[in-house]
């Protein structure tokens, strides 16, 4: 697999743990008082055990997080340096346009001359049928 694709798989790895993290945090985490001016939220019974191990959780989760931006950043740095900056790099990207317009031109110059031929090979059979038909004779 190229570094390319192999990029595209760590950050859809990276959304999916951080998708998971937000997803079982808002699930599980406690409820909290947010102003004064609302009542005490309810408490869980079993509230201690469970924090414990939302903590235990949390830190697993955020553990793969930065495992898979460790990763992607290591993949960053084995990405190929440009040579030679950004003059280089437009100077080939010309190169490349103008060898694209001469492919372009030659497949336009054959599938002329193909589309040619093949007026000519109508031609060529609708004569044939023509003269098949011509040297029936009716009944």
């Amino acid at each position: 697999m190229d570094i390319i694709s192999q990029l595209q798989e760590q950050v859809n790895k990276i959304a999916s743990i951080a998708f998971n993290t937000f997803g079982t945090l808002q699930r599980d985490a406690p409820p909290v008082r947010l102003s004064t001016s609302y009542p005490e939220p309810a408490s869980n019974p079993s509230g201690s055990e469970e924090t414990v191990n939302i903590a235990e959780q949390t830190k697993v989760m955020s553990a793969a997080l930065v495992h898979a931006a460790k990763q992607f950043d290591a993949l960053v740095a084995a990405l190929p340096l440009s040579e030679g900056g950004e003059e280089t790099q437009l100077k080939r990207i010309a190169e490349l346009q103008a060898e694209n317009e001469a492919v372009g031109q030659e497949l336009q110059k054959q599938l002329e001359a193909a589309e040619q031929e093949l007026k000519q090979v109508q031609e060529l059979f609708n004569q044939a049928a023509d003269n098949c038909l011509n040297l029936k004779k009716p009944d």
